[in-house]
């Protein structure tokens, strides 16, 4: 198998980095960062234009391209310059729209790929700890609708979100894969509420609360019951580009590391020249190219059967977790005391690495994930 990217993939690849690096700025991010909605919406719109959204969608539902491939690549060049946006909630709700189908989904797949849209998707719960199945949020049936009443946590970008689609359950004991169906709720509906809040990487997340939130009968998505399907497929695309932006911020990293031990100087030689400090660098490149096999790994298994697929997806979540843990730490202690600073821009790449653990499940949660998966195979 061929593990080079295609020359459409490495096309778009070279327009986002060099869009990025031209339009898109750390020193921009940053100044977002702090308020409402924590992104450029023009760059939002022009990110859209190039075709970074249309590339994670199939062309038979209007977009580019949306094999994993294709997710990767878009994610990888976005880590490369840590742009925040509701990049992962369009690849997220995204996803369960393409799964579920029907007119209604389709146009607003549609107005994501366009950028006219921002859509959440808000399953994870405070008290899921990232088992997908775990979903405490309930549903019931209501004149001429559905009335849902839960909490969901760490919505990323749910303060900016024009919709949400939302996991509840229908059927079914807390913990049961059979009973989770999805909705289609949108921000203004009585009896949601939104609390967004930013986070340690300058990205921005929300709680959501539904009380009492009644919705029509067709804002239900796809069949009642039947959603973990969508949202554990959904949920692969979200690990896989999740994986792919680390890699491309971990090759940030890396080189910003070489660089400074080339120049800084000590006792008049670089210190990159001491043995030491060039052992603790290769250990950071064996890291990342570790990260980076285990990303292809995943991407050539998502195709495949469900266990094989699943299992790719965790150890590339986890091993990821590794490598970034490891090069966060040692690329700060390689800076020494300027490692940290708001100034420099490795610090806010470090902040955006140690955060891509908690998202979709921790280093803990995937190890445990992958051997559980084994014992089922």
């Amino acid at each position: 198998m061929d593990f080079k990217p295609t020359s459409d993939q490495q096309m778009l690849s070279d327009s986002l980095r060099r869009f990025v690096a031209e339009r898109h700025p750390l020193e921009v991010r940053a100044r977002l960062a702090g308020t409402a909605p924590g992104y450029s919406i023009e760059a939002w719109r022009q990110f859209a234009e190039l075709g970074a959204l249309g590339a994670l969608f199939d062309p038979e539902l209007g977009g580019y391209g949306g094999a994993p491939g294709d997710i990767a690549t878009v994610f990888e060049a976005l880590g490369s310059g840590a742009v925040a946006g509701p990049f992962l909630a369009s690849l997220l709700s995204g996803s369960c729209l393409a799964s579920v189908g029907g007119e209604q989904a389709e146009a607003l797949l549609q107005a994501i790929i366009a950028g006219d849209a921002v859509i959440a998707f808000a399953h994870q719960e405070p008290t899921s700890r990232y088992e997908l199945s775990r979903v405490e949020t309930r549903a019931v049936a209501a004149a001429g609708g559905w009335r849902l009443s839960g909490a969901k946590a760490v919505v990323s970008y749910g303060d900016a979100a024009d919709q949400f689609i939302v996991s509840a359950r229908t059927s079914g004991a807390p913990d049961e894969e059979l009973g989770l169906s999805l909705f289609l709720i949108p921000a203004g509906t009585p009896g949601l509420s939104i609390r967004g809040y930013v986070g340690v990487d300058g990205s921005r997340s929300a709680e959501v609360l539904l009380d009492q939130v009644e919705v029509g009968a067709d804002r239900l998505l796809g069949a009642v019951g039947g959603a973990f399907d969508v949202i554990e497929k959904a949920t692969g695309a979200g690990v896989i580009a999740l994986c792919a932006d680390g890699v491309g911020a971990l090759d940030v990293v890396k080189d910003m590391t070489a660089e400074y031990l080339r120049t800084r100087k000590q006792f008049g030689q670089p210190i990159g020249s001491f043995q030491a400090l060039q052992h603790r660098m290769a250990t950071l490149l064996i890291e990342i190219e570790q990260a980076r096999s285990a990303v292809t790994n995943a991407v050539a298994a998502f195709g495949g059967p469900r266990v094989s697929r699943e299992r790719a997806l965790s150890a590339a979540k986890y091993t990821l977790g590794c490598a970034t843990a490891l090069v966060a730490e040692e690329a700060v202690q390689l800076h020494g005391g300027i490692g940290m600073t708001w100034e420099l821009p490795l610090s806010h790449y470090v902040k955006r690495l140690l955060m891509l653990d908690h998202h979709l499940g921790d280093v803990d949660h995937h190890l445990e994930r992958y051997i559980a998966l084994g014992r089922a195979a």
